[in-house]
């Protein structure tokens, strides 16, 4: 099984923070609040670097999965 390196464990715990930092955001300002919004591009870029440095050696962490669902699944709701 794979292990993941502190750095890796840091990463995803910073995701989960600032996932958790755009949902409140946008539960207090609204979805296309300026503050919400740069918390998701924050979230898009901690994402991203994630899966660089994971490369293809590995399958994502669950929890980096469930943070990418429920962030996709978030943004429709504010183009109703």
């Amino acid at each position: 099984m794979y292990r993941y390196s502190n750095s890796q464990a840091e990463m995803i715990e910073e995701i989960k923070v600032k996932r958790e930092l755009m949902i409140k955001s946008a539960n207090t300002f609204g979805f296309t609040s300026d503050e919400t919004i740069k918390y998701s591009q924050e979230l898009d870029e901690l994402i991203n670097k994630y899966h660089r440095m994971m490369g293809q050696a590995a399958e994502p962490d669950e929890e980096v999965k469930f943070a990418i669902k429920k962030s996709i699944m978030i943004w429709p709701k504010a183009l109703v």
